[in-house]
C-alpha cells in the first residue's frame, strides 16, 4: 500500500510528520521509508505486530536512537532530535512500558531527578515540592510528594511518569504499553488522566495490542507492518476487523518445516499459579503437556506471561499452586540446580544478562552449566582439558558458531554467536526439554535459519521443545502446536493446521 502523501508545508492539525524515516541495523531495516503523522490534540493510536516498527519510531522521535536517513518535522520544520533532552526541549516526551523510576526515591526527586529547578546554586526544594503538590493534585493522585515511591502502587507510579513528563512543559507524550501492568481500575484512572491531558492541549500517540482499549481511548488511528506505514484512519471510521486484517496482510509462512514422531509424554504442567505483588497473577491456572519430539510455540503479546511460563517450569520463580511432572517424577519441591540435572534446560530471553558471562571465554560459557551439575569438587576431578576442548569443538561444528578459537571471550562474537553459545550451554547438560525463550531476538537473519533448524533437529532427535516468540511468522512456521498466552493465562491451544494469524492476533488480546 502506499504511504501517505507527505506534504510540502506546514498543517496546523499535524504536529509531528516525518518524511522517508529509515532505521537500519545489521541485517535487519526496522524503519523504511516511512511517512508518519501525528495530529495535534488528539490521542494518536501506533499499533502492529512484535517487530513492526513501533517502538524504533518512537525512539526516534523522543531522541532515543537517530534515524538512518529521512526527516522528522515539528509543526512544519525539520528538527533534529539527537538526544533526549533536545526532544524534551522541543515538548517530546516518552513513557516507556518499564518505567525508569527509582523506588528508592521519594515522588518529588523522581519527578524532578534531572531537572532540577535551582535557586542560587541550590536546588529550590520548597517550589519543586508545590509544583510536584500540584502536578500530581492535576493527575487526581492525593499523595504527599516526599512519600518513598516504592510504597506506591504500579499504577499511581505511572501516574508519577506522567507527572514527571509534565514537569518538562511536554506538548507530545508518547506512552508505550501504559495499560500492561495495570489492574481494571487503574486502567479507567488512566484513560481519565489521557481525556484531562487532551482537553489540556497535549497531544498523544498512545501504543498498545489490546484493540478494544484503543477503539475507546483513540481518536486516529496507524498501522505499521514489517517496519512500513500499512494504513491510517480516524478510529471512529474503523473497527477490529479492519485493524487485523491491516496488520495481517496477506504474510506467507516463510520457513520449512518437518514434523517429528512425537513419543510419549515427558513434561506434564497442571495448574501452575503464581500470584504478582499487585494482587494479579503472573500465572493463572496454566496447564498443558509436552511430547518426545514435539514442538510447541508460546505466543503472546509483551506481559502476557511466556518468561514467567518459563521460570515457573526451571524452578527460578516461586509458584504458589499447581506442579510440573518430568517423565513421571513431581518437581514441584525440587529448585533450579536440580530440575536442570533432572533434564529440563533453559536458554534465557536475556541473553546478556543471564545467557553468557562476558568476561570468560567461549569454551567456559559453554561448559558451565554442565559442569555446575557435578558439584565443584567432582568437576574439577572430572575435568579434563582434552575431553573438555573436543565436546565444544564438537558443539561449536554442530551449532555452526563462527569463531576461530573457543578460548576467546564470548562478548568478541556476534550476537547470534553469542546466542548460539547459551544454546549449546543448554544442550551440553543432555536436557529431555530445551526451553527457549525468544531464541531469535535481536539476531540477524542467517543466525535465525540455523536456530529454526536446530528447534527442527532436536525434535526429530525426540527432545521435547517449547520456545515462546512474540513473531507470529516464526510461531506458525516451527511449532506443531501453539499456545497463546495473555494476561497470565492461556487463552487458546492450537494444533498447527488449527492456527491462523487472525486467530492467534483475537487470542492474544487482553479481555476485561
Amino acid at each position: 500500500m502506499a504511504y501517505p502523501e507527505a506534504h510540502a508545508g506546514p498543517l496546523p492539525e499535524v504536529i509531528i510528520e516525518t518524511r522517508h524515516l529509515s532505521r537500519l541495523y545489521p541485517g535487519v531495516t526496522a524503519l523504511d521509508q516511512v511517512n508518519y503523522r501525528v495530529w495535534r490534540n488528539k490521542v494518536n493510536v501506533l499499533i502492529g505486530e512484535n517487530g513492526a516498527g513501533k517502538s524504533t519510531m518512537m525512539k526516534m522521535l523522543a531522541g532515543v536512537e537517530t534515524p538512518s536517513s529521512g526527516q522528522i518535522l515539528l509543526d512544519g520544520e525539520p528538527v533534529t532530535l539527537g538526544s533526549t533532552r533536545q526532544a524534551e526541549k522541543q515538548g517530546i516526551s516518552i513513557i516507556f512500558q518499564e518505567l525508569n523510576l527509582f523506588p528508592n526515591m521519594n515522588v518529588m526527586d523522581n519527578i524532578f531527578i534531572g531537572n532540577e529547578f535551582f535557586q542560587r546554586g541550590r536546588i529550590n526544594e520548597k517550589y519543586q515540592y508545590q509544583l510536584a503538590k500540584t502536578l500530581l493534585e492535576r493527575l487526581g493522585l492525593d499523595i504527599d510528594p516526599r512519600t518513598p515511591l516504592g510504597e506506591l502502587g504500579i499504577g499511581h507510579q505511572q501516574l508519577v511518569e506522567i507527572a514527571r513528563a509534565l514537569s518538562k512543559d511536554t506538548r507530545v507524550l508518547i506512552m508505550d504499553e501504559p495499560t500492561s501492568a495495570l489492574s481494571q481500575s487503574e486502567v479507567k484512572v488512566l484513560f481519565n488522566v489521557i481525556a484531562a491531558l487532551k482537553r489540556r492541549g497535549v497531544t498523544l500517540i498512545y501504543i498498545s495490542h489490546r484493540l478494544e482499549e484503543l477503539m475507546e481511548i483513540g481518536d486516529h488511528i496507524t498501522i505499521f507492518r514489517d517496519g512500513r506505514f500499512i494504513s491510517e484512519r480516524d478510529v471512529q471510521d474503523a473497527s477490529v476487523p479492519w485493524i487485523i486484517a491491516q496488520m495481517v496482510g496477506d504474510k506467507k509462512k516463510q520457513f520449512d518445516y518437518r514434523a517429528a514422531e512425537p513419543g510419549e509424554t515427558v513434561l506434564e504442567v497442571s495448574g501452575l499459579t503464581a500470584l504478582a505483588q499487585n494482587g494479579g497473577y503472573k500465572l493463572n491456572n496454566v496447564s498443558f503437556s509436552l511430547r518426545k519430539g514435539e514442538v510447541i510455540g508460546i505466543y503472546g503479546l509483551l506481559g502476557a506471561g511466556r518468561t514467567e511460563l518459563f521460570k515457573g517450569l526451571i524452578g527460578l520463580m516461586p509458584c504458589q499452586s499447581g506442579s510440573v511432572t518430568l517423565n513421571g517424577e513431581c518437581l514441584d519441591k525440587r529448585n533450579f540446580q536440580q530440575r536442570l540435572k533432572k533434564g529440563i534446560a533453559l536458554v534465557p530471553e536475556d541473553r546478556k544478562g543471564e545467557g553468557v558471562v562476558e568476561t570468560m571465554s567461549i569454551k567456559t560459557n559453554m561448559t558451565l552449566s554442565d559442569l555446575s551439575l557435578r558439584g565443584f569438587r567432582r568437576a574439577l576431578s572430572w575435568l579434563k582439558p582434552a575431553e573438555e576442548a573436543e565436546r565444544v569443538s564438537g558443539m561449536i561444528q554442530r551449532l555452526a558458531i563462527k569463531v576461530s578459537d573457543a578460548e576467546l571471550p564470548v562478548i568478541s562474537l556476534s550476537g547470534g554467536n553469542q546466542q548460539k553459545v547459551v544454546l549449546g550451554k543448554a544442550l551440553m547438560t543432555g536436557p529431555n526439554v530445551v526451553l527457549l525463550d525468544e531464541p531469535t531476538r535481536g539476531i540477524d537473519v542467517g543466525a535465525k535459519s540455523d536456530v529454526y533448524h536446530l528447534v527442527g533437529s532436536l525434535a526429530q532427535q525426540g527432545l521435547a521443545v517449547m520456545f515462546s516468540s512474540s513473531e507470529l511468522d516464526e510461531v506458525m512456521a516451527l511449532a506443531d502446536r501453539i499456545l497463546v498466552m495473555a494476561d497470565g493465562k492461556i487463552t487458546a491451544d492450537l494444533s498447527r493446521a488449527e492456527a491462523t494469524r487472525e486467530k492467534l492476533i483475537a487470542a492474544s488480546t487482553p479481555q476485561d
